[in-house]
This record gives C-alpha cells, structure tokens and sequence, in this order.
C-alpha cells in the first residue's frame, strides 16, 4: 500500500500538520543486499506520512529504511538529515513510501501543543542586572536577515509568505495578504530545512507590504529548532526592522 502524500518540498520538509511526540521504534537500513541490523531510535515529530527520528547511527538523504513499532511496519525514505557537526546531529526525517505509519494510533490521540514564550523572563537571563525594562530591551536583541517560507493561519484561511528577518521574539514576514496590527494567528517557518511552529500577534506593518510580528507561544519541541536558526544567522545580525525606530521621550520633549 503506498502513502499518497504532497509532494515534498526542495528543503525536505514533510508539509501538513506535525506533533511533537518521543515514541521508541526501530529502523533498519534497505539496500541491495537486503535489511541491515535493527537500529533503536526515537521520534521527535510524527506526521502522518513520515515523522523526525532520533538514533546514534548516521544516514544519508534518500537511503531507504524500514520503521517499525510493535507490529505496526513502513518502509520510509530519508529526506532530510541534520548537519553532523550541529546540534541537529543523528536527526533526521523520513517520509512514509510504503505500509501504513507505525504511529497513527498516537496521531488520533494526540494535539499539537503549544507553550508560552516567556518574554520577559528570557529577558532578565540575556541582559546584566539593572539594565532597562524588559521591551525596551527586546528592542535591542538582535534581528537577522534570512531567507524562508512562511505560512500564516488565520482561521481557515492559510497564506503563503516569506520570513524576512527574524530575532528570538519575532520576525517581519511578506506575504499577499496582510492582517491587521493585533491579529492573533498560528505562523510556520521553514528555514535551513528546519520547520518551525509559532503562534504569534501583528504588531506593525511595513509599507503594507510586510508585517513585523511577535512569538507569543511556540510548538512544544521547536524552542532547539528555533536556536539553531538562529546560531546560524549571528553573522548576519540586523539592528533593527526596516521601518521601525524608537525615540526616547526626553528628546521629543527637548
């Protein structure tokens, strides 16, 4: 039986809804010789055609795997593996060709869950005691170019975009349709080969081209996928958003 799915897009990445879910199963290599040994693994996300696994032993992208869980099999294929000298070392995901997902039962049990950003108390660990209040110091932490997707959902409607530029607390995201300033919306970023969940709030537009938007919760799991975006985009700091400047009140009034 083969798992009609989207196709994958160029980065790798499984499209659809993931669930970060740790379940133990087990992988063997498929060559021409036949099935390897049987290597132990977790997963990190399960999808319902693939998932993002966890074990000690390397693959290469397109290598053929048979997946198993209890008696549930799918002989999958690897189309995304992380970089061995990263943080993302012995990840990788593979995308279900053949059988039925070993984790569908988990996938109708479970919900994609979220958990607040703490603002504020990320903060008070990144700067010296004593510094200014906590958003005239989120002002400052640093804003990187980037180059991405973006997917805005708002209700049922689901637009496409690109992520411009991106800090630990948000990102300016061009897209065709614009939300209003105050919008609550789920927000996806794929960046590096790296998929991202986020619910996040319009702050301010660009030239009604763009939004600057803020993270207010993030898919349980995604706060490491999230740091190594970023550690990779620290020689490419940008100050500030275009289009945004803060004034302190004391120049106005002088």
């Amino acid at each position: 039986m083969e798992c009609k799915i989207n196709p994958v897009a160029e980065n790798g990445l499984l499209s659809g809804k993931l669930v970060h879910l740790a379940l133990p199963v087990r992988w063997s290599l498929i060559g021409r010789e036949g099935r390897g040994p049987a290597e132990l693994a977790c997963t990190y996300d399960i999808h319902p055609r693939g998932a993002r696994l966890l074990s000690s032993r390397a693959v290469n992208m397109g290598d053929m795997v048979l997946v198993e869980r209890g008696r549930n099999k799918a002989i999958c294929q690897v189309v995304w593996a992380g970089d061995a000298a990263s943080a993302l070392r012995g990840q990788f995901t593979v995308q279900c060709v053949e059988g039925k997902s070993p984790w569908d039962e988990e996938l109708r049990q479970m919900q994609e869950q979220y958990q607040p950003i703490d603002l504020d108390n990320l903060e008070r660990r990144a700067l010296p005691r004593g510094f200014g209040g906590a958003e005239s110091n989120r002002r400052r932490r640093p804003r990187y170019h980037v180059e991405g997707l973006a997917q805005v959902i708002d209700g049922v409607q689901r637009v496409e975009g690109e992520v411009q530029q991106i800090s630990e607390f948000g990102a300016r995201i061009a897209a065709t349709e614009i939300l209003r300033p105050g919008t609550d919306f789920r927000l996806t970023l794929n960046m590096f080969d790296i998929s991202v969940a986020l619910k996040a709030q319009v702050k301010y537009l660009v030239n009604n081209l763009g939004m600057g938007v803020e993270f207010r919760e993030i898919r349980r799991g995604d706060r490491p996928m999230l740091s190594y975006v970023l550690s990779r985009l620290r020689s490419r700091k940008v100050q500030e958003f275009v289009g945004v400047e803060v004034i302190p009140l004391a120049s106005v009034a002088g």
